[in-house]
């Protein structure tokens, strides 16, 4: 299995990973997205971060679920 389609494999497979035409818009939010869920997914991260916010648990889900919607603000303009 040569390279190119090992990578066409894995790029149908996983969301994330990307494409060619991936702009770096793109890829930044779902690098947010994924850190974002994976915060939520693991309870201990989670309990982390109320503790070093000083915020119940279920607040901080809250707050990285919202996130989640938005992670980079606005896409940019299309020319």
């Amino acid at each position: 299995m040569s390279q190119n389609s090992q990578l066409e494999h894995l790029q149908s497979r996983f969301v994330g990973t990307g494409h060619a035409d991936t702009i770096k818009f793109e890829w930044l939010q779902t690098q947010h997205r994924d850190t974002a869920a994976a915060c939520v997914g693991h309870g201990s991260l989670a309990a982390y971060f109320a503790v070093a916010e000083n915020e119940s648990i279920g607040r901080v889900r809250f707050n990285l679920i919202e996130k989640m919607i938005r992670p980079c603000g606005p896409p940019p303009q299309q020319d």
